[in-house]
């Protein structure tokens, strides 16, 4: 078994978790009118629960919550697991990336037997410690997270109090960013979900997610380049 998660991320994976599920859900039930991609009982669920006023001080509370504990963990894994998460998440290699996203959808749409009768080879190009379709997923979590948490931020600490706010233009913008910051995360998470707990072959990065352990065998066939990298390191 080879280590792939510390303790720290892998906490604060399940914490990221439950605080977008959270923060995404109660948002939903913020909408209301045209805005509203529920209906109207899903307002009424979660009213019920929160109250009126006790849902949007519950989401504010957990979207600081959410933004105090993940400044902290920059500044303190910042050397040593989110700098190097960065630039493993922003390293891409074009060609063989937008030739891992087109032949892994066919896979998983028509399974390998009927990708290679298209007269297409469904074998995936090697992938390092993340795969191109996590790569991107991560960068686009990330600008959306910063997205979230600046405007967020604006949102809560300055729409009740008009003498301190920048100005209603920026209020304004900061409401139209925090929706589509939201909207991104709302397509990502299902998408992440189910690559990462139904696709096949994923059970055992799963099951890291939990443990921080992989099977050699696993990243030796899932993540070639990773594996090629821990032997050249003497990690093996």
């Amino acid at each position: 078994m080879i280590r792939r998660h510390s303790r720290s991320a892998i906490f604060m994976h399940w914490f990221n978790a439950v605080c977008w599920i959270f923060l995404l859900f109660s948002g939903f039930a913020l909408l209301a009118g045209e805005m509203q991609p529920v209906g109207e009982w899903w307002i009424n669920l979660w009213q019920g629960i929160f109250g009126d006023r006790g849902l949007l001080v519950a989401h504010l509370a957990v979207g600081s919550l959410w933004v105090v504990v993940y400044a902290l963990y920059i500044v303190i894994f910042c050397r040593k697991e989110v700098l190097p998460f960065l630039r493993e998440v922003t390293t891409f290699h074009i060609k063989s990336d937008i030739e891992w996203c087109m032949k892994k959808g066919l896979w998983l749409v028509l399974g390998p037997k009927k990708t290679m009768k298209l007269g297409i080879d469904p074998a995936l190009p090697p992938q390092g410690f993340y795969n191109a379709g996590q790569r991107m997923v991560a960068v686009m979590a990330v600008l959306a997270s910063i997205g979230l948490a600046v405007t967020g931020i604006i949102m809560g600490f300055f729409s009740g109090n008009v003498e301190y706010a920048l100005s209603e233009t920026v209020l304004q913008w900061s409401i139209f960013l925090h929706f589509c910051c939201a909207a991104v995360m709302a397509i990502l998470l299902p998408v992440h979900i189910y690559m990462a707990a139904l696709a096949p072959g994923e059970g055992p990065a799963l099951r890291s997610m939990f443990t921080g352990f992989v099977p050699r065998h696993h990243i030796e066939h899932h993540n070639p380049l990773w594996y090629e990298a821990l032997k050249k390191e003497g990690r093996l």
